[in-house]
C-alpha cells in the first residue's frame, strides 16, 4: 500500500512543480523537506520497512541523529532531550492548501471554468450503462463525462445508482497558531511519530494537524483533541507561537481500508471517480488531476494504475476493469 501511495505522491509533486512554474501560483509554499521525528530509539530502529519503500521508488532520504535533526530544524535545539533522531525527506514540499485552491480556482475561472457555489446535488441519474445527469436544487446538469470527487460524501451519491465504494469519513483536527518568535518556529514540516501529528510552517503561522476520530459525519469540535495538538507544538517548539490565539478546525478525511485512493472508471462508462485520499488529499491532488485528465481524454495514465482503481476491491470488478482498459488506465511507457 505504501508503494502505491509513494508512486502517486511522487508523480503528484512533479505535476505540482510544473503547475507552479507555468502559473506562478503562490500559497506560502516551502521546498525544504519534511522531518519525521522519533522520540524513542525503538521508533528510529523501526524505519527499515519505510526506508525499503523509499529506496524502491528512488525517493531521497536521510536518516539523522539528534544533531542532524537540530541542524535541519534549529529550533529543536532547545528540546534536544525529547528526541533521538529523525528521517528527513528533503524532496518534500509544504504549503497552504486553502490559498492554493483559492488561487487556482481564480486562474481556472479566468480560463472559463464555471463554479456553481451554493448548489446542492440531490442525486445522480443513470440509465443504460451511462450517467444521464446530475440533479441539483438548481436544475439537472448534463455532460458527456462526469468526475465524482466528493471526498467522504462520495458513497452517498454512488450507492443509490448501484456503485458501492469503501470510503468512510475519519475526522481530523488542526490548530493554526500565529508565530510569535520566528527563530522558535519550525522551518518546514516536522512529523511527530509518537503523536502522529504534523507541525508545519505556513508563512507567519504554524499549522498543527493530526488525530483520527471515527465519528461519522459529526463536525463538532472537542477540546481534548485541541489539547493534544497544543501539547505537541508547545512541547517541540515552546517559543514558536501563541496557542491561546490558535484557530481550531476539523474536517473529514475520506479513508479507504487500504489507505490508497480510488481513481478511474466505474461500471457506468462516462462516470469517473477520484476519492478516498485520506490524509493525503492535497499531497496527491495535482497527480490525481493529471491522471483523471488523461483517463477522461482516452489516454493512458502517466503512472502505473495497479492498485489504484476500484477493481482492487472486487466491487463491480469486471465492469470497472473493462472501463479502465477502455479509458486507458494502464501504465504509459
Amino acid at each position: 500500500n505504501k508503494g502505491r501511495m509513494v508512486r502517486l505522491a511522487e508523480y503528484s509533486r512533479d505535476c505540482l512543480q510544473t503547475l507552479r512554474t507555468e502559473t506562478g501560483l503562490h500559497y506560502d509554499q516551502r521546498t525544504q523537506g519534511t522531518l519525521q521525528l522519533f522520540r524513542t530509539q525503538a521508533q528510529l530502529d523501526g524505519t527499515g520497512t519505510d526506508i525499503a519503500v523509499l529506496q524502491r521508488y528512488g525517493v531521497r532520504f536521510e536518516l539523522l541523529d539528534r544533531a542532524g535533526c537540530i541542524q535541519y530544524e534549529p529550533a529543536l535545539a532547545k528540546v534536544h532531550e525529547k528526541f533521538v533522531g529523525g528521517l528527513l525527506l528533503p524532496g518534500d514540499e509544504t504549503g497552504d492548501c486553502f490559498k492554493f485552491t483559492q488561487n487556482l480556482a481564480a486562474l481556472a475561472a479566468q480560463k472559463g471554468v464555471n463554479f456553481r457555489h451554493g448548489t446542492t446535488i440531490q442525486k445522480l441519474l443513470s440509465e443504460g450503462g451511462i450517467l444521464k445527469g446530475v440533479v441539483t436544487d438548481a436544475g439537472t446538469l448534463k455532460a458527456d463525462a462526469y468526475l465524482l470527487a466528493m471526498g467522504s460524501h462520495s458513497p452517498k451519491l454512488l450507492s443509490p445508482i448501484g456503485i458501492n465504494i469503501p470510503v468512510y469519513p475519519v475526522k481530523g483536527y488542526s490548530i493554526t497558531v500565529p508565530i510569535t518568535q520566528a527563530s522558535g518556529a519550525p522551518e518546514s514540516t516536522v512529523m511527530d511519530e509518537t503523536h502522529k501529528v504534523a507541525v508545519t510552517r505556513l508563512g507567519d503561522r504554524i499549522r498543527v494537524g493530526g488525530t483520527a476520530e471515527l465519528a461519522g459525519y459529526d463536525l463538532r469540535l472537542h477540546d481534548a483533541r485541541r489539547r493534544t495538538l497544543e501539547h505537541v507544538v508547545t512541547d517541540l517548539f515552546p517559543d514558536g507561537g501563541d496557542v491561546k490565539r490558535a484557530e481550531f478546525w476539523c474536517g473529514l478525511r475520506p479513508m479507504t481500508p487500504d489507505g490508497t485512493p480510488v481513481l478511474g472508471g466505474t461500471k457506468l462508462r462516462n462516470l469517473y471517480l477520484a476519492t478516498g485520499h485520506g490524509t493525503l488529499g492535497w499531497t496527491m491532488a495535482a497527480g490525481t488531476g493529471c491522471v483523471m485528465a488523461d483517463l477522461m481524454s482516452g489516454k493512458a495514465a502517466a503512472i502505473d494504475m495497479e492498485g489504484l482503481t476500484m477493481s482492487r476491491y472486487g466491487t463491480n470488478a469486471g465492469a470497472v476493469v473493462a472501463a479502465n482498459k477502455l479509458n486507458g488506465a494502464t501504465s504509459r511507457a
